[in-house]
């Protein structure tokens, strides 16, 4: 849709001032947040991730607010807790970091699998529910958690299902070397992040959202998310295979993604290329797998080639 792609392309735009040379990584996030869906990076410590959450906040003009996890981080720390207030003789509610509209969880790895799920109803609901109230959030509400893949030393492996409220699972990487060049280049005098304006806005974001609602899918396309996804059930390096709510992520990515790219429909390569992020972090190898040194995207772009492609008219129809 014209709409999605060039509310896209000027965020792209601008978020490549600071995050040089991740073109791509930048538009998978978009397509998540235009699907109202959650991010969780594997990355090395250093290339850009921090930025990147404010980066984007800061171009959308929205609250942004950090969570570094540590050990010792407790529940409340997340969400808030009530506090007496002694003048009224009543409790009242102080709002954690969670109600926000883009929350960075730093290395979400390193806080006990307690803290962990404090964001549990948060990402899956909206809400957030304390001494049996429930406070609702705000929209949007967006997650970037971040974990570090090599160092595993004081960490807490995250649970399946909070694996499973995140869309999809990306890693940066290092920048080539020209990108490193430029972006050395470019903090010569001050931190791009300081001159960074707010090219959009929270109302352009949600009528976006709605958008890429009305974006067809055709049955073909369903169908063949559906058949990746039985194939990761019932293949024989996993012992585990991806839920339904891994079908849900490819689509509704797919459909962002077809929105940036100014597309009123979605084709299946849309979905060949959402997929093995989308269900890598969802789906577990045997043991056998991992002594052959096989990894989660290698088997789901393994299935990716076995299963047929759909034919599709030049316009789709839902």
């Amino acid at each position: 849709m014209p709409e999605i792609n060039s509310f896209g392309e000027n965020l792209k735009r601008n978020m490549s001032r600071v995050i040089v040379g991740k073109g791509e990584i930048i538009e998978r996030a978009l397509a998540i947040l235009l699907s109202g869906g959650h991010v969780l990076i594997n990355d090395v410590p250093g290339v850009g991730k921090t930025v990147f959450a404010r980066s984007l906040a800061i171009s959308l003009g929205l609250d942004f607010r950090r969570i570094q996890c540590t050990p010792d981080l407790l529940p409340s720390d997340v969400t808030g807790l009530n506090v007496l207030d002694i003048k009224n003789n009543e409790f009242i509610f102080k709002k954690g970091p969670v109600f926000t509209e883009v929350l960075l969880v730093d290395e979400i790895n390193r806080t006990t699998p307690r803290t962990q799920s404090a964001l549990l109803e948060a990402m899956g609901e909206r809400q957030v529910t304390i001494d049996g109230k429930t406070f609702p959030m705000s929209r949007p509400f967006f997650v970037i958690a971040t974990q570090n893949p090599v160092e595993f030393e004081g960490t807490f492996p995250l649970p399946e299902a909070q694996l499973d409220r995140f869309s999809v699972s990306l890693s940066m990487g290092y920048p080539g070397e020209e990108y490193e060049v430029a972006l050395l280049k470019g903090m010569l005098l001050e931190h791009p992040l300081e001159n960074l304006k707010t090219v959009s806005s929270r109302d352009e974001l949600l009528k976006a959202m709605k958008r890429v609602k009305e974006i067809k899918v055709e049955r073909s396309v369903l169908e063949y998310v559906v058949a990746i996804v039985s194939k990761t059930r019932i293949h024989r390096d996993l012992s585990l295979g991806s839920s339904p709510r891994g079908s849900i992520a490819i689509v509704d990515a797919a459909r962002a993604l077809a929105g940036l790219r100014g597309r009123e429909f979605v084709i299946p390569d849309d979905i060949k290329e959402i997929a093995p992020e989308a269900l890598s972090h969802r789906i577990m190898l045997r043991p056998e797998a991992r002594l052959m040194r096989r990894t989660a995207r290698d088997i789901v772009e393994e299935i990716l080639k076995t299963v047929p492609v759909p034919l599709q008219n030049e316009r789709t129809k839902a």
